[in-house]
């Protein structure tokens, strides 16, 4: 048997590795991260630093992407807005990935009553648009990142509970789960090692493929000023700031698009590389 699992798990490393989305998918998730982590490193200047008489400038070996509007160096900047990206994704993906996931195997598997009522939760989170919810909360809060966390991990936990909820329904009927009920097990105990190991792997790769739209949402309200506050980096407050500058110095609104394309294509390809690996017969299917 090990050597059979073994055996498998060879054989979709290499189906991973000849896939080369997922490589390219998987050297960029890489180099974000890298890149964000070891921002204070990679920096070439202090992102928050002002140099008045190099506004505007444009790429030079001083100043990989030039200097926005108060001198500040672009590429500096780009690398730690890199980390309220990773943190946003991070924090948000993981608390809505196990809220989603318990609350999903629960409404499967618990009586109708409690199913109807969390699918009711579901459909009526959902019917909020992302960007009306948040400036309805900002209009009571305030813009901050907090604030960007809580709108991400509330409008997220539904697609993932909508999925573990459908996988718990397809397998709470089947033979393995029947027999544990016969023999006494209790519900938690299903839940948790019986039904979650088989839940789970579909959510992993939703996750993969739900980090580019988290970045992405961050960086939209953080670019209609919902968000992250100067003079704290973000991707978004950068394309903001470069956008009032564009008809001066393109290279901002450049920048700060750059790493949000590679971010987007990055999680894209690794997330439907491990869905091939994982479902062949889905990738097979498109």
């Amino acid at each position: 048997m090990r050597e059979s699992a073994s055996r498998e798990r060879r054989e979709k490393l290499k189906m991973f590795l000849t896939n080369w989305q997922g490589v390219i998918g998987l050297v960029l998730v890489v180099m974000f991260f890298a890149s964000a982590i070891f921002a204070p490193f990679f920096a070439t200047h202090d992102p928050n630093a002002l140099d008045i008489p190099a506004r505007l400038s444009y790429p030079t070996l001083d100043h990989f992407a030039g200097t926005d509007q108060l001198g500040r160096d672009t590429y500096s900047r780009i690398l730690y807005g890199g980390r309220v990206a990773l943190k946003v994704a991070a924090i948000g993906v993981s608390i809505s990935l196990v809220v989603g996931l318990i609350l999903g195997m629960i409404a499967g598997y618990g009586p109708r009553w409690l199913d109807n009522f969390l699918l009711l939760m579901f459909d009526t989170v959902r019917a909020f648009p992302t960007i009306v919810l948040a400036l309805a909360t900002v209009a009571l809060t305030g813009p901050s990142l907090a604030i960007v966390l809580t709108i991400v991990i509330v409008t997220s936990i539904p697609q993932y509970a909508r999925v573990a909820r459908t996988a718990t329904m397809t397998l709470r009927n089947t033979d393995f789960i029947m027999a544990e009920r016969s023999l006494g097990a209790s519900t938690g105990r299903i839940l948790m090692h019986h039904i979650m190991p088989n839940v789970v792997g579909p959510l992993l790769i939703l996750a993969a493929m739900d980090v580019p739209v988290v970045v992405t949402v961050e960086a939209g309200l953080s670019f209609i000023g919902l968000g992250v506050l100067p003079p704290t980096a973000s991707w978004g407050t950068i394309l903001n700031e470069g956008y009032l500058v564009i008809r001066d110095t393109p290279w901002m609104v450049v920048a700060g698009g750059i790493p949000l394309i590679l971010t987007t294509l990055g999680f894209t390809f690794l997330g439907e590389a491990l869905r091939d690996v994982f479902d062949p017969r889905m990738g097979k299917g498109r």
